[in-house]
């Protein structure tokens, strides 16, 4: 009986810290706030700048992670194959890695299967101007933007984003 007391008083504290966490602020940006632009180097042979302005006038679902996060690396995963799955295809990914070594980034879009044209690294990881910029937290985000670079979603999930392309 003496047990049965403090399982149940673990039980309530770590539902009750469970309850606080879903409502303390996630950080970062929010929905309705214009995503700033930012320029980023690209991988390929050329090394070209990509800039988020250029995608102005398509919807672009923009996702944040890195390799040593597990839980921001399944998620940007997930949207990936959610996108590639859809007929839909007037959403455009754009993916910011912020791991600090570039081998580890090129090695994780290959075991993840990561097919973008526009997955990038900032290997400046947490420290970069554009971690910054968004002001994101170990936490990660995505953001998904209208054609006008406005946010109109944040942190989506695979089948939120699977049932607006529907």
């Amino acid at each position: 009986m003496k047990y049965v007391k403090w399982v149940f008083v673990v039980l309530l504290i770590s539902s009750l810290t469970s309850f606080v966490e879903k409502d303390k602020p996630t950080g970062g940006l929010n929905v309705g706030d214009i995503a700033p632009d930012f320029e980023i180097q690209t991988m390929s042979a050329n090394q070209s700048v990509h800039e988020l302005s250029d995608l102005k006038g398509r919807y672009v679902l923009l996702s944040f992670w890195a390799s040593y996060d597990a839980q921001s690396r399944m998620q940007n995963a997930s949207l990936n194959n959610a996108l590639r799955a859809s007929a839909n295809n007037n959403v455009e990914l754009v993916s910011v890695s912020f791991d600090e070594y570039k081998s580890v980034f090129e090695e994780t879009v290959r075991k993840d299967q990561m097919v973008t044209p526009t997955c990038f690294v900032e290997t400046e990881g947490e420290s970069s101007g554009l971690f910054k910029k968004y002001r994101l937290s170990r936490g990660f985000s995505n953001y998904l933007l209208d054609d006008n670079g406005v946010i109109i979603a944040k942190n989506i999930s695979a089948a939120e984003l699977s049932s607006y392309l529907n």
